[in-house]
């Protein structure tokens, strides 16, 4: 019953996700709006100008000025309403934190699986660089920090991949040759789905991730964990597609 109320979407797991959340229940509620006011102009009209005799005919008209301004601008001031929305859920999704207070996590997408980086060399908790990297066939977890922000930092080893956790309420491209990030804090823990939205070729439907978000103390041991494993450094995308990500430096 509580997922009828949010129209669908899963349980909300990040601060951003109020944005998108609002944004779409309101779109919903304006769909629905605007359809029972079109299905019930159609309905008057199909009642009020029924045909009452065989040999009726309608009276010709070649055009009603004020209806074709009428049904011209309604769907602009449409238009308009829903941009306005949408544009600000995008400011609010893509605001940044301080840069002293995030967490950074830089993200590869290769084929087709995903390779993640805890920059925390600079972080006095941890000390150290980590990562980890998944295949086809050994599904990764990106762990996080519960109610910390975290920077998330996108690049492509290959071809267009999309980075999106369905209960945080948010998606990114991950596009060869550029960087897209975005902040954001998980603000429920628990082990949720990340997976590609973007149809990047034969094992697009494997390119998937757990996201386990705890509290900070164990995500922290976490990534030195990782280093302490020989999982120390950062890996980066290289100078040419298809290679795979390599050792930084």
């Amino acid at each position: 019953m509580e997922q009828w109320g949010r129209w669908g979407l899963p349980e909300a797991a990040s601060d951003r996700a109020p944005f998108i959340g609002n944004l779409w229940n309101g779109a919903w509620i304006a769909s629905m709006v605007i359809g029972v006011l079109v299905w019930g102009l159609i309905g008057w009209a199909v009642f009020r100008y029924r045909r009452r005799h065989d040999d009726e005919v309608p009276r010709q008209v070649k055009y009603n000025l004020p209806m074709e301004i009428l049904y011209t601008l309604v769907p602009f001031l449409i238009i308009g309403v829903l941009f306005f929305f949408t544009v600000q859920a995008q400011n609010g999704v893509l605001a940044k934190e301080s840069d002293e207070a995030v967490h950074k996590i830089d993200v590869i997408g290769q084929k087709w699986s995903w390779t993640f980086n805890y920059r925390e060399a600079d972080n006095p908790a941890i000390g150290v660089d980590a990562h980890t990297v998944g295949t086809v066939e050994e599904i990764p977890t990106l762990v996080m920090p519960l109610d910390k922000p975290v920077r998330f930092k996108l690049n492509s080893a290959d071809v267009i991949h999309s980075f999106w956790i369905p209960d945080f309420y948010f998606k990114l491209d991950v596009i060869p040759g550029r960087t897209n990030q975005f902040d954001v804090t998980a603000t429920k823990p628990g082990t949720f789905l990340g997976k590609c939205a973007e149809l990047c070729g034969t094992y697009h439907a494997a390119m998937v991730f757990h996201v386990e978000v705890l509290p900070e103390a164990e995500y922290n041991a976490y990534v030195k964990e990782l280093a302490a494993n020989g999982q120390t450094g950062a890996l980066i995308v290289p100078e040419f597609p298809s290679a795979g990500p390599k050792q930084e430096g």
